[in-house]
């Protein structure tokens, strides 16, 4: 299926209608699993700042989906989400339900303690259309701040612990859209190091990424990028410029391209046998990194193209007097070195000025 819109639309969001809200500690350290014996009220002015605090972190994540190895049904998060898209009146026990999932994932000893918030959202607009959507948020990080007081003349300065809303540190957004295949679902995890960054995308959520041409071109294109960014200085010695050049010829390449094809994409846009074996080297390494498939053939998303275009960077810095800015002929620019100055250069050809 090909994503028109790349994230849902949150600005036309302006409430959830359920909220509860679980204290999940880490089971591993004795720590308590608190269960809240009701839905949370909240005021407007709360709400407002509540769906910044949830939702600003997901604009522009990919979308993933629920997965289990033998059968989609033995998902504990896939159950418990089907059941509250078929009844909303459930959500309260559900969100019980989830709260119990999560603290039963808590098995490595840096796992944080933390407020699971479960949200329901009646109308969410997904690519155009409107539909429900189940938000998980889960805060470990606490920031300090004052309070100024004022009574009888005298003012008194108190310290106190709360939530940052721009530090969420766990995310994730399920929307009732594909249910055979696990639903659409967005997320976020500050933890990205460590065993316990598994936590909450793999053992609580257990997601995989949607196997569809929107993302094998975009993580193609990532890796395209990394390669040419990290691995091809490490492995060979190549100017900037070729650097640059390089990273244009991919991206001219899925741009004039309907459907991908790796070995005609090493022969046009990469060139040289000793970069193929590295490139090769690297999209494996990539690939296992990530638990991404390795697809050497694919349709080309024009979306995901003009998405990572963007991150394509084809600018060289130079100290801070210049940038330029190479979008074609490699051949027209040149780099030197001048004796007498000490000093490296540029010698750019064209024909008109404007």
């Amino acid at each position: 299926m090909e994503h028109s819109e790349q994230a849902a639309s949150f600005e036309g969001i302006l409430a959830f209608s359920q909220l509860a809200i679980h204290f999940v500690g880490n089971a591993m350290q004795e720590e308590e699993l608190k269960l809240s014996k009701a839905l949370t009220r909240t005021d407007e002015r709360t709400q407002e700042l509540l769906m910044k605090y949830f939702l600003k972190p997901l604009k522009g994540k990919e979308y993933y989906h629920l997965h289990h190895e033998n059968d989609l049904k033995y998902n504990e998060v896939y159950g418990l989400s089907s059941e509250v898209f078929d009844d909303p009146d459930a959500f309260f026990l559900r969100s019980i339900e989830l709260a119990k999932h999560l603290y039963q994932q808590c098995d490595h000893p840096n796992i944080k303690a933390g407020e699971l918030y479960c949200v329901f959202f009646d109308s969410v607009e997904l690519d155009g259309e409107l539909t429900e959507a189940i938000g998980l948020f889960k805060s470990e990080s606490k920031a300090s701040f004052l309070k100024v007081a004022s009574g009888d003349g005298t003012y008194a300065v108190v310290s106190d612990e709360g939530l940052d809303i721009d530090k969420l540190d766990k995310a994730c957004m399920i929307y009732n859209v594909d249910r055979k295949d696990g639903f659409r679902i967005q997320l976020m995890d500050r933890t990205n190091k460590g065993d316990e960054a598994k936590y909450w995308k793999e053992k609580f959520l257990n997601v995989r990424t949607r196997d569809d041409s929107f993302h094998y071109t975009e993580n193609y294109m990532k890796m395209c990028k990394e390669f040419v960014t990290e691995r091809l200085p490490e492995e060979f010695q190549v100017e900037r410029t070729d650097q640059i050049d390089l990273m244009n010829r991919s991206v001219a390449f899925f741009k004039k391209q309907e459907q991908f094809d790796r070995v005609q994409f090493e022969e046009e846009v990469i060139q040289d046998p000793g970069i193929s074996e590295s490139f090769q080297r690297f999209r494996k390494e990539f690939a296992d990194e990530n638990n991404l498939p390795m697809v050497d053939e694919f349709d080309i998303s024009t979306q995901a193209v003009k998405k990572q275009a963007k991150v394509f960077k084809s600018i060289l810095k130079l100290d801070k007097n210049f940038h330029i800015y190479v979008h074609g002929n490699r051949e027209l620019i040149e780099q030197g070195y001048d004796e007498e100055k000490h000093m490296k250069y540029y010698k750019v050809y064209y024909r008109e000025e404007q």
